[in-house]
């Protein structure tokens, strides 16, 4: 099957402006699932609600095999379609029970390039009571790369997304969508006829990368993949590597690192990979043709870096129905305040508390500021843990959370200002696991944020109000507490406790020190 290439980039439909306030409607949307039919499995996921960062609350798959075998046969696999309908019978089962709103059947390349893929999208209209909507190559394309975009508006390069059936490739820059392809080199379509034979699936691929002259324009710029095969991968060099961190998104490996090791797993036969750990069984037939396949297309595009993306077909297909200006927000700060509003106990008053504190931070960069205003929205997060672990809790739970727009340093740099807010001790097992992600002048700038943050919600007890109506200034020999306006002058005095001059002098002493 020929591979279908675009050059122009409006031959990627329907991308939307990105003007506009943000809409605050959405609040009260209900649950929203997305069933993905793909080639080698079918999920349904289950977010709460339609919003710029969707918390998943139910994520099933099963592996059904739909397009094994198309390649030789052009039909489904018979036992894989009823294999298939029986879960997805479950899965408006589940849909239904847990009162999703607004439900849609996404169905990928097998079932398109099928000659009874519209046979079996009407018998699940039938057997199921729903339609599948049946993504042609350039729309698959366009999702996926809108999760990209969705968790990481600032990506810049190629996003890939490796499914069962097909490879997507779509240029990211500036913020939208360039030029696409997409090709029949999933594992199903391209193994079972290069019968065990490296050579021969390498020859595949090169004949359908060769197709995509723009790939060689791209030098130097980033590989962004989308898809289980291809994030297995990362998963499993995070485990070669001893990687602190265990989050697939914006996982990075640079190329000129990363090469030996994709030869490494590609030459791999099953049985050896089945002894490796963070090797699903499921993946033991085709992680090394997907390390393969990655070799050949980052030998093209020579990439400066391999970014891993949690997001992709589904999430793209969310962000894609939001309005204008909801995508335009900040994915972060948008996660960060929607988990303030919803668990904290002082709403999103995080933000005020970040410009409260922004003398002591004058010469920070915009990257550190912007981390300092997640952190802020996340200083309250452990009000419900018992005291003596909030600190640790704490940590663990922002380093680990599922957000996006935020690399591994990143995270770093947030857990660390919650653990400095909670009175964690800078000699620390969580310490040292953060001076692994992050370099040291972040983590002192994260410390900083977090015993700024301890004192302000000590002085205040977290009240925006009280926090406006004073001025933290930095002075040569440490702070000072000034007083907004004259009527605040002597609610300063009455807030300035043994407590609150305490956690002053803290961060005024490590002012002076700036060691973690």
């Amino acid at each position: 099957m020929a591979t279908r290439v675009a050059q122009r980039p409006s031959d990627l439909p329907g991308e939307r402006e990105r003007l506009g306030p943000v809409d605050q409607r959405l609040r009260g949307e209900g649950k929203v699932g997305v069933i993905d039919i793909g080639s080698n499995s079918i999920r349904l996921v289950v977010f709460d609600r339609l919003a710029r960062v969707p918390i998943p609350i139910f994520n099933e798959k099963v592996m059904c095999g739909l397009g094994r075998g198309i390649e030789e046969t052009g039909r489904l696999d018979a036992q894989a379609i009823d294999r298939a309908l029986v879960n997805l019978r479950r899965f408006m089962a589940i849909a239904g029970a847990m009162k999703v709103g607004r439900l849609e059947a996404l169905a990928t390349a097998a079932v398109r390039d099928a000659k009874n893929g519209a046979e079996f999208a009407a018998e699940v209209a039938r057997a199921c009571g729903i339609q599948p909507r049946v993504l042609d190559g350039a729309e698959e394309a366009r999702l996926s790369a809108m999760g990209v975009l969705a968790a990481e508006p600032a990506a810049d390069g190629v996003m890939g997304d490796l499914g069962g059936g097909s490879l997507e490739l779509v240029e990211l820059k500036d913020g939208g969508l360039g030029r696409h392809a997409t090709m029949p080199l999933g594992p199903l379509r391209v193994m079972p006829g290069a019968k065990d034979s490296r050579r021969r699936m390498k020859e595949t691929i090169e004949g359908h990368l060769n197709g995509v002259p723009w790939l060689k324009e791209l030098e130097g710029r980033d590989f962004h993949p989308v898809g289980g095969a291809w994030r297995a991968l990362a998963r499993v060099h995070m485990e070669q590597t001893g990687h602190p961190l265990h989050v697939i998104h914006n996982y990075e490996l640079h190329w000129d690192e990363t090469e030996e090791f994709l030869q490494l797993v590609s030459r791999l036969s099953p049985n050896s990979l089945s002894k490796m750990y963070g090797v699903s069984r499921r993946r033991h037939e085709t992680l090394p043709y997907a390390a393969l396949l990655m070799i050949q297309l980052a030998r093209l595009m020579k990439p400066r870096r391999i970014v891993f993306s949690a997001y992709g077909l589904r999430e793209g297909w969310m962000f894609d129905a939001l309005p204008a200006a909801e995508r335009q927000r900040d994915p972060l700060i948008a996660a960060a305040s929607d988990h303030a509003r919803e668990s904290g106990r002082f709403g999103e008053d995080g933000l005020i508390m970040a410009d409260w504190m922004g003398e002591l931070f004058a010469d920070e960069t915009p990257a550190l500021k912007r981390l300092r205003r997640a952190a802020c929205l996340f200083a309250d997060i452990g009000w419900l843990d018992h005291p003596d672990y909030r600190a640790e809790h704490g940590f663990n739970r922002v380093l680990r959370m599922p957000v996006v727009g935020v690399d591994h340093p990143g995270r770093a740099y947030l857990a660390v200002a919650v653990f400095a807010r909670y009175g964690g001790e800078r000699d620390s097992a969580p310490m040292a696991l953060a001076r692994k992600l992050a370099n040291k002048d972040a983590l002192v700038h994260a410390w900083r944020a977090g015993l700024a943050m301890r004192f302000g919600l000590t002085l205040t007890a977290g009240m925006p109000g009280l926090l406006n109506q004073t001025i933290l200034v930095r002075k040569e020999k440490g702070l000072a507490l000034l007083p907004a306006d004259a009527a605040a002058e002597a609610m300063i005095d009455r807030l300035m406790g043994e407590m609150s001059q305490r956690r002053m002098d803290a961060l005024s002493q490590f002012l002076r020190e700036n060691e973690v």
